[in-house]
């Protein structure tokens, strides 16, 4: 589902640049034509009852900025970090606000706001509980795809992909290029166009899948499922072997993921996958 591009959302690791004299690699998470997804119904909603999430702890998990690469199917038998070891939603909102403050600038667009930033935790929760889509996956996901950005650019890869989340084709956004090329963005975002970003992202849209549509492809009843799920979001599909490191788009991007969840925020990124 992802067409990602250099310019659109290396922001997770522009930003650590600047902190972090180790240079990160730029990320090419965007525009990849070849993974688009097929279309499927809106409003998707977590079916596996092993994964779902039916109530919104913000203090759970645990605190640490590292990135490992993972390799393999997604499975804690292969490496991967089990939700025990993931951060709470709270540490990971708070950790990770200093990205979203500067996600706009790359772009040369006002930065978000603290209103902005209290809309996209508001906008999360809510999407989480009517979606049972984990909150802290949405936000890991959601941080891949813009940094957080409110007025991130749509990308066009073959299919529009707008706003927070960079949806299949979405409704929501608070960036807009007419028909002359002119690209107006809203400021502020309103706090309704926020909710149905993240909404597209992690419910779906007519046009294409959403984090509850990934996860419930993804036919696994352990942790592997939201890393499975995140390499489907990012690309369409889990290449045959199993491999998340391997097939279409980003290879990184689960590892991305799992990175995220685990408390990567400032730490050198080290993945070799893509390149």
């Amino acid at each position: 589902m992802r067409f990602s591009t250099n310019l659109l959302l290396a922001t997770a690791c522009a930003m650590r640049a600047l902190a972090v004299p180790t240079p990160v690699p730029a990320e090419n998470d965007f525009l990849q034509p070849e993974n688009m997804l097929e279309t499927r119904a809106t409003g998707g909603k977590v079916s596996n009852a092993a994964i779902q999430v039916n109530s919104i702890n913000n203090l759970d998990g645990v605190l640490v900025d590292y990135y490992k690469q993972y390799n393999g199917d997604g499975s804690t038998a292969h490496g991967w970090p089990p939700k025990s070891s993931w951060l709470s939603f709270q540490d990971m909102f708070n950790v990770n606000k200093w990205i979203m403050q500067q996600s706009c600038n790359q772009f040369g667009f006002v930065s978000d706001s603290a209103a902005e930033i209290s809309s996209i935790y508001n906008a999360i929760q809510s999407v989480a509980a009517a979606t049972l889509v984990d909150h802290r996956f949405i936000l890991a996901v959601m941080l891949q795809e813009s940094g957080g950005c409110v007025r991130a650019p749509t990308t066009n890869g073959g299919v529009i992909n707008p706003g927070l989340m960079q949806s299949h084709n979405g409704p929501g956004t608070c960036w807009k290029k007419s028909s002359t090329g002119a690209v107006t963005v809203t400021n502020p975002c309103p706090a309704s166009t926020i909710t149905q970003m993240i909404s597209d992202g992690a419910a779906g849209t007519p046009s294409g899948d959403g984090l509850a549509q990934t996860l419930n492809q993804a036919r696994t009843n352990d942790v592997s499922a939201f890393y499975r799920a995140a390499r489907i979001y990012n690309s369409g599909s889990v290449d045959a072997s199993g491999d998340l490191g391997k097939g279409y788009a980003t290879h990184c991007y689960a590892s991305d993921i799992a990175n995220r969840l685990t408390g990567w925020v400032q730490a050198p990124k080290r993945c070799t996958l893509d390149g």
